[in-house]
């Protein structure tokens, strides 16, 4: 389960991360919080959401171009420390009583900037780390180390929120980019695997779509986080909704749904760490399940059934999550491997600048429950029409059987399982 932190350059970068992710968890925290407080509207926390998101879905594409023609490593020593300033930037705003939601949103379009580059590079880096052995181990690890930090990060976010405001949520995350600042630092480049960075020429962003699009294996997972990412993903809507009108249970609340969630995304993680291979069947069928477990969350009728059933979904979030990005990077040519990330992770959360501020509207017109009713609806249908879509072009069946309980999966006609290509 943990093989890939053998490799000293894996476990500094590893180390800095825990406590980088844990600092970006208070102040996503904070920052939802905090626009709340100011305008008392939901639409609002999806208008900052959709702005942190935003710059991945108008630039991601030409982010993944650069990271292929970068190193991997300067790269995000630059991208980590802009993002440092960002936070510290809005502590001073907050601390010093000038904060506005303005600064808010012209704060989470920065990170939302920073983060063009730094996604591609540090999903493309991993791989520079480890070598393709351990890959699937350490994107798995990767988000356990995020979904370890996020059951921290609320924890302590909530209580800062409340014991002494939310400007020391936002100055703690600033401080937090020392960590990985200085695990990059002092790694040993000469143990890096070495990968040809693609030259500068024209084209390169159509080429890269091309090996995308004429790879089953690559644009139906692509595909299928998408429409989760844009539909599925936009619990800062619907969590400060929860907490605030439907239970009235104020901030330690949304910081509770967060953390039991992250219980349930760390779970997740841990499992597919286990899991030597990527396989399409459990991707659609998490999916599938993702959606169904929002739906009866939606509409739990107390409190604590609401917050026990963020657990599953923060498994079977993630499940989605880390067999979609694995399948995907073990697909990609390491050439393109920057182009092939920045399409994924536009896709998965470039498509929230699209979702958030509908699914806000949504929930403030119709309601929490509606709101997140439907995100789970989408979900669940995306997931069974690309499942379907999947076994009509591979020439599969479904196939009932029974051991320990019942069991259904996708096999090809006239044999026993389906393994496709990771």
């Amino acid at each position: 389960m943990f093989s890939s932190l053998k490799v000293r350059n894996y476990r500094l970068f590893f180390a800095g991360q825990v406590v980088s992710n844990t600092g970006t968890w208070m102040q996503r925290i904070a920052q939802d919080w905090l626009v709340l407080s100011l305008t008392g509207s939901s639409a609002a926390v999806g208008i900052t959401t959709a702005l942190q998101f935003l710059p991945m879905l108008l630039f991601g594409l030409y982010g993944g171009v650069l990271v292929d023609r970068l190193p991997k490593r300067p790269a995000l020593l630059f991208t980590q420390s802009a993002m440092a300033l960002t936070g510290l930037a809005l502590a001073a705003l907050t601390l010093s009583g000038h904060v506005q939601v303005w600064h808010v949103y012209v704060a989470a379009f920065a990170v939302g900037l920073a983060t063009v580059v730094d996604n591609p590079a540090r999903q493309s880096f991993v791989s520079e780390m480890v070598g393709p052995g351990q890959l699937q181990n350490a994107v798995s690890l990767n988000s356990a180390n995020f979904q370890s930090a996020r059951l921290v990060g609320p924890a302590v976010a909530g209580l800062m929120i409340t014991g002494v405001g939310t400007g020391w949520a936002f100055l703690a995350n600033g401080l937090s980019f020392v960590a990985p600042i200085t695990g990059l630092l002092l790694m040993r480049t000469r143990e890096l695997h070495s990968v040809d960075r693609a030259p500068r020429g024209k084209g390169q962003l159509r080429e890269g779509l091309r090996h995308v699009a004429g790879r089953p294996e690559l644009i139906w997972p692509i595909v299928l986080v998408g429409f989760i990412g844009t539909f599925g993903f936009n619990f800062p809507v619907w969590l400060t909704a929860f907490a605030d009108d439907v239970f009235h249970a104020g901030a330690g609340a949304y910081s509770l749904f967060n953390t039991l969630m992250a219980v349930g995304s760390l779970i997740g993680a841990l499992l597919a760490a286990r899991r030597g291979t990527a396989r399409f069947r459990v991707l659609v069928a998490a999916a599938l399940a993702f959606g169904t477990v929002e739906i009866v969350a939606a509409l739990a009728p107390s409190y604590w059934l609401f917050a026990l059933l963020m657990v599953p979904i923060g498994a079977f979030g993630l499940t989605v999550n880390v067999t979609a990005n694995t399948a995907v990077q073990m697909s990609t040519d390491p050439a393109m491997r920057g182009r092939v990330m920045s399409l994924f992770m536009m896709v998965f959360m470039g498509g929230t600048p699209l979702g958030a501020p509908l699914v806000g509207w949504v929930t403030d017109t119709y309601g929490a429950r509606f709101g997140f009713v439907a995100g789970g609806v989408v979900s669940a249908a995306a997931a069974a029409v690309i499942g379907l879509f999947l076994a009509r072009e591979g020439d599969l069946r479904l196939r009932l059987t029974w051991h320990r309980g019942p069991h259904l999966r996708f096999v090809p006609r006239g044999t026993e399982e389906l393994t496709p290509a990771a």
